[in-house]
């Protein structure tokens, strides 16, 4: 059976929001099975997450996460890295397809199964087939637009679906921040 392929998800932070986009497109082999799978989430003391890769591998992870969250009162930096923790040493966990992107006012955070926990240097960070050029485009439009943070989210994502032929369908766009 062919493997279930991509999306892209984007987080970007700008005047104090946060906004975090995914497409919802699903597909099996070549063909497009669902255009409106949500693939982030709102979490707990304002705190998002999205996930790329295999959608049981993501939901388990989601748990894992939230399980640190709450272990770790609240504090992103912390859930980050002992859930990586556990995705990189427990047996069942280390087989896991996924990455995420969590993120609260303050911080965005790449979290992947080969043990990283990675805060981007920029404004926005990506996952995904499509996260090269979502992250391009919202770089851009970060730099030249007078658009918020969940209106660059969004373009972004359109733009990367409009070249990834695994992005595309219903786009959702969570915020958190000042001007929700």
């Amino acid at each position: 059976m062919p493997a279930l392929h991509g999306t892209t998800i984007l987080a970007v932070q700008k005047d104090g929001v946060t906004a975090l986009a995914g497409d919802g497109q699903v597909t099996l082999g070549q063909t497009i099975m669902k255009q409106n799978a949500v693939k982030v989430r709102a979490l707990e003391g304002g705190v998002l997450a999205g996930f790329a890769g295999s959608v049981a591998d993501a939901f388990t992870l989601f748990e894992k996460f939230e399980e640190q969250l709450r272990a770790a009162r609240g504090n992103l930096q912390r859930a980050a890295v002992e859930t990586v923790k556990l995705w990189r040493t427990d047996k069942i966990l280390r087989q896991l397809e996924a990455m995420m992107i969590v993120a609260d006012r303050e911080r965005m955070l790449l979290l992947s199964g080969t043990g990283e926990v990675l805060a981007p240097d920029d404004a926005a960070v990506a996952v995904g087939s499509g996260a090269p050029y979502a992250l391009a485009a919202a770089k851009a439009l970060l730099r030249h637009a007078p658009l918020s943070a969940p209106e660059i989210a969004r373009e972004s994502l359109r733009i990367a679906a409009g070249i990834d032929l695994y992005s595309g369908g219903e786009i959702t766009v969570l915020t958190v921040g000042e001007d929700q």
